[in-house]
């Protein structure tokens, strides 16, 4: 595994060297596009980016759990959970990166 982690900066920095924007708008406009994901996420929505994967909010039901160390059942609460799948192409792609 790979110890080094994707940020919101080093995101901005690509658009900055991809596209030629300034270093500010490279970051507003990464920025905004979160933004307009995790809205249409707490919308409800299903936000589907082609190639890359589907981010859809799922509804879970109240249900009774045990705590494994004492065996005490305890209530979970309904709640609403993020869930992501990947396309098959990401998929393959990811999978592709093991063989190397």
């Amino acid at each position: 595994m790979a110890d080094k982690t994707l940020t919101r900066m080093d995101l901005a920095e690509a658009v900055h060297k991809e596209v030629g924007l300034s270093r500010n708008d490279s970051a507003d406009l990464v920025e905004s596009v979160l933004r307009h994901i995790s809205d249409a996420l707490v919308r409800g929505e299903t936000v589907k980016i082609s190639s890359f994967g589907t981010f859809s909010v799922r509804e879970k039901a109240a249900r009774v759990g045990r705590n494994p160390k004492t065996g005490e059942e305890v209530p979970i609460h309904p709640r609403r959970v993020l869930t992501f799948r990947s396309s098959h192409l990401m998929k393959d792609r990811v999978a592709a990166g093991n063989k190397g």
